[in-house]
């Protein structure tokens, strides 16, 4: 009887032990799914906030590239935008220079034109005597040619005269040691030559002078008539070793 008195409590106790564990567990279960349901919720927020976090980084990358255009844009307007106020500048400087030199001109001719109404003379008083300069100009240009042409027969003349009066002698006549000149014209068709020396150079008529070209001996020539600084010479024949031609030298 004790025995199953014995046994029946200790059922009994057994039960109550399993009934107190399972309240026990099925209280950590509780606990652990709540746990669970809150990391879970936990979790998720945690994901949106990433995932926010993750669009706004793309965002503030995307503005960041555009900022970043935007900026080298901006330098590349600044760069034409100084380039143009350089070039304006310098236009400026360009227009202010021309300005003072239209300024000075026209200084000038303002004092110009003041002169002339001292002197009473008009603008067609200046045309005028414009014309008469032309034509001046021109009648002396007709005179220069015409005294040139006048000049070379009178050479030709005299150079065909000169052993005439000279009485056609052959005497030689010494001239200044070391003395040197150039020809500066031929007449092929009576062989005389004009040379760039003269009496002021000590030449004398008669005076005869070898001719050279390059160091070679090209003729002599014999001095006919004497100017100041010019005189004409007779090409020898008996020395002509080449023809002679303007720019040959001369020397004795």
């Amino acid at each position: 009887m004790l025995l199953r008195i014995c046994l029946i409590l200790a059922i009994l106790g057994g039960g109550a032990v399993v009934a107190v564990n399972f309240v026990m567990v099925k209280k950590s279960i509780e606990t652990t799914i709540t746990q669970r349901e809150s990391e879970k919720k936990e979790k998720t927020v945690a994901q949106t906030k990433l995932a926010t976090a993750q669009k706004d980084l793309t965002k503030a990358n995307a503005d960041l590239a555009t900022a970043n255009k935007n900026l080298t844009s901006t330098k590349a307007d600044l760069a034409t935008a100084k380039s143009k106020a350089d070039s304006l500048t310098k236009e400026k400087d360009d227009l202010n220079d021309k300005l003072g030199k239209t300024q000075t001109q026209r200084d000038a001719l303002q004092a110009t034109l003041a002169k002339f109404e001292q002197l009473k003379i008009t603008p067609d008083d200046v045309k005028t005597l414009q014309a008469d300069l032309k034509k001046a100009q021109e009648e002396y240009a007709g005179a220069s040619n015409e005294s040139e042409i006048l000049h070379k027969e009178i050479l030709v003349l005299t150079n065909r005269l000169a052993p005439l009066i000279a009485g056609a002698t052959t005497d030689v006549v010494e001239l200044p040691t070391g003395l040197k000149g150039k020809v500066v014209a031929v007449d092929p068709k009576y062989d005389f030559v004009v040379l760039n020396i003269g009496e002021d150079h000590g030449v004398l008529p008669k005076g005869i002078m070898m001719v050279a070209r390059d160091g070679q001996l090209i003729g002599k020539v014999q001095i006919v008539s004497v100017a100041n600084t010019q005189s004409v010479a007779n090409i020898m024949p008996a020395w002509r070793r080449g023809d002679v031609m303007e720019g040959d030298e001369v020397l004795y």
